[in-house]
C-alpha cells in the first residue's frame, strides 16, 4: 500500500473514530433533555430582569457545580455574573449564557395574550439560551472525561444583555483575554447560522430638573422638566431626517411628572442610538446629547445623563461561522407533535400568518447578506476573541422577538426542542475545536486579519461601573 493511501486511510479512520465519540456525547446529551427542560422552565417562571437575576444565576451555577465545574461568582463587579470552569491546559473554549428577561412582557404559555402576573417575561428566550449553553458546557466536560483530552471549558454567566451590557463589563475586566474561541446562540423562529450582523449601540437616561409650581395659580414660577424632555424629543425627531438610513434611534419617557396641576420638577427619557458601525453610533449619540443640552437651555431647566449601555457591532470569522452552520445542518431541526402544531397554528393566526415549518424541520441556507437587526453585547466579546453563534427555532415561525408570542412558545416544548438543537450544535462545535489545533490556528489568524492589526478596544460605555439599577 502506498504511503499516500495509508495516510488517507488513517485520516478517514481518525475521522470516523471522532464521529463515533461525538455521537456518544450527543446521545447522552439528548438523554438529559427533560432535566434541562426543567431548568429552563424554572428560569422562565422567574423572569428576572437585568442585574436582578439572582435565582436564575444561582440555578445555573448549581447545575454546573453539581457537574463538577468550579464557580467564580460576582465577576466584573456584577453580583449575578459568574464564570464556571472545568479542566485545565489545552485550548480554552468559552460558551456564553444569558438569563435576563424583559420588562412588561409577562405572559402565560398559551396561544393567546394573557399576563402571567409578573414584572416581565422571557420574550427573547434567554431562559433557553442560558440552559442550552450550560448543557453544552457539561457535554464538553463529559467529552474530556471520555477521551482524556486536555482543554479548559468555561461557561460565562452573562446577565443583563437586554440593555445592561453585562458582557461589556466582563470583556473590559479581561475575562476573555486567554480564551481561544467563544460560542453562543440565540432563540429565534428559524434554525440558522449565517452571518447576521448586529448593530452597535449606545444608550443613556437623560434627566431634566425644573422648578415645581402650581400649574394654574403660579405657572410663571415653574420651569417644567417635562418641557425639557419634550423639547429634546422634538429636536431628535427632526434630526432623523439628517442621519444615515441605517441609523436607529428609540426612546421612552420613563418619568413625566406626577400630576397635571403640578409643574414637573423632574422628568426622564431613556434613549438608544444604533448603527452598524460603532463610529457612527458615537457621532449620532453626541448629537443626541447636544439636543438635550439645547432643550435644557431653551426651557430653563438643567440636565444630566447617565450612560446605561454601549455595545460594539458583531465581528465575524467566516471560517468559524461556516463550521457552526455545517454542524447545525448535521444536528438538524425537529418536528412538531400534533399538540405543538395546534399551538403553533393559533400563534400564527395571532400574527396574521400561515404556518410554515420548513426551517423548524430543517436549517436555513448559509447566508452572508442578512440585514442587521438588534444589538447584543456579544459584539464586545467578538472583538476580544474569535466568536461564532447560531439561532435555533424556539418560537413559532414568523414570531418577532420581544413579543408575547415569543414568551408563550418559550414556555412550551417547542422552546425546549429548539433549545436542545442549540445545545447539541454548540457541543459538537466545541468537541471539534478541542480536537483540531490546525483549525484553531486558522481561526485565530483569520480573526486578527478581520479585526485589523491596529485595533484597540475602547468600551462604548466608558469607565462607568456596571449599571446595576438600570431596571429600577
Amino acid at each position: 500500500m502506498k504511503y499516500t493511501t495509508i495516510l488517507a486511510f488513517m485520516v478517514v479512520f481518525g475521522s470516523l473514530q471522532a464521529q463515533k465519540r461525538y455521537t456518544t456525547v450527543l446521545t447522552e446529551l439528548d438523554k438529559q433533555a427533560e432535566q434541562y427542560a426543567q431548568v429552563a422552565q424554572t428560569i422562565w417562571s422567574y423572569a428576572e430582569l437585568g442585574y436582578q437575576e439572582q435565582q436564575s444565576s444561582a440555578l445555573l451555577q448549581s447545575t454546573l457545580s453539581s457537574a463538577g465545574f468550579e464557580i467564580e461568582a460576582g465577576v466584573a463587579g456584577i453580583p449575578t455574573a459568574f464564570v464556571a470552569t472545568y479542566g485545565s491546559g489545552g485550548p480554552t473554549i468559552a460558551i456564553l449564557a444569558e438569563y435576563d428577561a424583559l420588562p412588561g412582557l409577562s405572559q402565560k404559555a398559551v396561544p393567546y395574550k394573557v399576563s402571567n402576573g409578573g414584572r416581565g417575561g422571557h420574550a427573547c428566550g434567554h431562559h433557553l439560551f442560558g440552559t442550552a449553553s450550560t448543557a453544552a458546557a457539561i457535554a464538553l466536560k463529559v467529552y474530556l472525561e471520555k477521551t482524556g483530552k486536555k482543554a479548559t471549558i468555561r461557561l460565562y454567566g452573562c446577565p443583563a444583555e437586554e440593555g445592561g451590557s453585562g458582557k461589556v463589563y466582563m470583556t473590559r475586566a479581561g475575562l476573555f483575554d486567554d480564551v481561544d474561541v467563544a460560542l453562543h446562540w440565540h432563540a429565534d423562529s428559524k434554525n440558522s447560522a449565517g452571518i447576521r450582523p448586529a448593530l452597535a449601540n449606545k444608550s443613556a437616561k437623560f434627566r431634566f430638573y425644573g422648578v415645581a409650581a402650581h400649574a394654574a395659580g403660579a405657572p410663571e414660577m415653574g420651569r417644567s422638566a417635562l418641557d425639557g424632555v419634550e423639547a429634546m424629543n422634538s429636536m431628535v425627531n427632526m434630526m432623523r431626517e439628517h442621519v444615515t438610513d441605517d441609523t436607529r434611534i428609540h426612546y421612552v419617557i420613563t418619568r413625566g411628572g406626577e400630576a397635571p396641576n403640578v409643574v414637573p420638577d423632574f422628568a426622564e427619557v431613556y434613549y438608544y442610538a444604533r448603527h452598524k458601525t460603532r463610529d457612527e453610533v458615537i457621532r449620532v449619540f453626541d448629537r443626541i446629547v447636544n439636543a438635550a443640552k439645547g432643550a435644557a437651555l431653551g426651557t430653563g431647566t438643567t440636565m444630566d445623563y447617565e450612560m446605561i449601555g454601549g455595545t460594539h457591532e458583531l465581528l465575524y470569522v467566516p471560517t468559524l461561522q461556516k463550521r457552526v452552520h455545517n454542524n447545525l445542518v448535521k444536528i438538524g431541526g425537529y418536528t412538531y407533535t400534533d399538540s405543538e402544531r395546534v399551538f403553533a397554528e393559533k400563534i400564527s393566526k395571532s400574527l396574521n400568518r400561515n404556518l410554515s415549518t420548513e426551517f423548524v424541520n430543517g436549517v436555513m441556507p448559509y447566508s452572508t447578506g442578512q440585514k442587521a437587526g438588534g444589538s447584543t453585547d456579544v459584539g464586545d466579546v467578538s472583538f476580544a476573541v474569535p466568536t461564532a453563534g447560531l439561532r435555533a427555532a424556539t418560537w413559532v415561525p414568523g414570531t418577532p422577538a420581544h413579543s408575547w408570542q415569543a414568551v408563550a412558545a418559550g414556555g412550551t416544548s417547542i422552546g425546549e426542542k429548539g433549545m436542545m438543537v442549540a445545545a447539541k450544535t454548540l457541543a459538537l462545535t466545541g468537541m471539534q475545536l478541542i480536537d483540531d489545533a490546525a483549525f484553531r490556528d486558522q481561526i485565530k489568524k483569520e480573526f486578527l486579519e478581520v479585526r485589523g492589526k491596529d485595533f484597540e478596544y475602547i468600551p462604548l460605555l466608558g469607565d462607568r461601573e456596571p449599571a446595576l439599577n438600570y431596571r429600577n
